[in-house]
């Protein structure tokens, strides 16, 4: 082999070399699919298209919301966490697709296998009673409770979900038993609540904020912390029940083998726009605190959710069926 043919083998082989680094670095060159594992108009929708314009400019690309709905979040998660690891198609992590879901069924992806990013929001889960309820504090609910158990029954956006077990959670740590009656989302569940077919529900706040002025009475937030939102309604933990923590965490995930570099630079594309007082303001207008964190800070934070919903999925005796 001559000289020449030595130099064109050496520039090929550098070339090999230097365009997988070049195509990371350059990232992205094209639209970005974000995978929403619910309807259109919905709590986690919303989110998703209060940050995609902005998340765009940072990137320098369209963020294009893609809803694929169905199977409590776990067939849009799959396709997310199954899409080709190029750095071009995202998920919205969901938490009952993440920590509540594995300890009852066989998944469709490997919860272990999952790429996090950074967190996007953390919604409160608030208790709530309904119009035609008498109590008008957390401490009335539990004596209501105590003193005809089963009496009063609680709704959820569906069996299994994490409004269902904050409920269930609530009952554990407070001594009391209710009736759990569940309907297919959020909706159905306040139009139970509001019409007396429930007396108590537990749920993500922005699902019942707006309630508020047709009756609906929230008696607690779930939690250590006030909501900026109900900045006069008091914390469980307030009302002596400090075990009673339940909150959706709702954050960016991707697929296994993503590049690291595309990885980085997507995290710190979402803390940019996370701290965008616009976009900070709209979310909080749905109820929801925006908030950003280290891909390994997400994933502690569900395996941490995990271990503790699991461990009211047994108490309860929660199955499918």
């Amino acid at each position: 082999m001559n000289k020449r043919s030595l130099l064109l083998v050496g520039s090929a082989l550098l070339a090999g070399l230097v365009a997988p680094v070049w195509a990371q670095t350059a990232w992205p060159t094209r639209p970005v699919k974000l995978i929403v594992p619910y309807p259109p108009g919905g709590p986690v929708d919303q989110l998703a298209r209060a940050i995609a314009p902005r998340l765009g400019e940072v990137l320098g690309q369209s963020i294009v919301v893609d809803n694929k709905a169905g199977a409590s979040g776990t067939i849009g998660m799959d396709a997310a966490i199954k899409a080709e690891p190029d750095g071009y198609t995202f998920g919205f992590g969901v938490p009952g697709g993440i920590t509540v879901l594995p300890h009852l069924q066989k998944m469709p992806y490997v919860v272990d296998e999952i790429q996090y990013v950074s967190l996007v929001a953390r919604v409160p889960q608030v208790i709530t009673v309904g119009p035609k309820v008498a109590a008008t504090t957390l401490t009335e609910l539990v004596a209501m409770a105590k003193k005809d158990p089963g009496s009063l029954n609680y709704g959820s956006a569906g069996n299994a979900t994490t409004p269902h077990l904050g409920a269930e959670l609530f009952a554990q740590e407070a001594g009391i038993k209710m009736v759990h009656v569940a309907y297919k989302g959020a909706a159905p569940a306040v139009t139970a609540l509001l019409g007396g077919e429930i007396q108590v529900l537990a749920a993500d706040l922005p699902a019942v904020l707006q309630f508020t002025a047709r009756g609906v009475k929230i008696l607690a937030v779930s939690g250590a912390r006030r909501s900026e939102a109900l900045p006069n309604v008091p914390t469980t933990a307030e009302l002596g029940l400090p075990g009673v923590v339940s909150e959706s965490n709702y954050g960016i995930i991707a697929a296994k083998g993503t590049p690291a570099a595309i990885v980085q630079k997507m995290q710190a594309a979402l803390v940019s726009t996370l701290a965008t007082p616009e976009v900070v303001s709209r979310i909080a207008t749905m109820g929801a605190v925006a908030v950003s964190t280290t891909p390994d800070e997400y994933r502690k934070l569900m395996q941490q959710e995990s271990v503790k919903w699991g461990a009211v999925v047994k108490k309860a005796k929660i199955t499918l069926d």
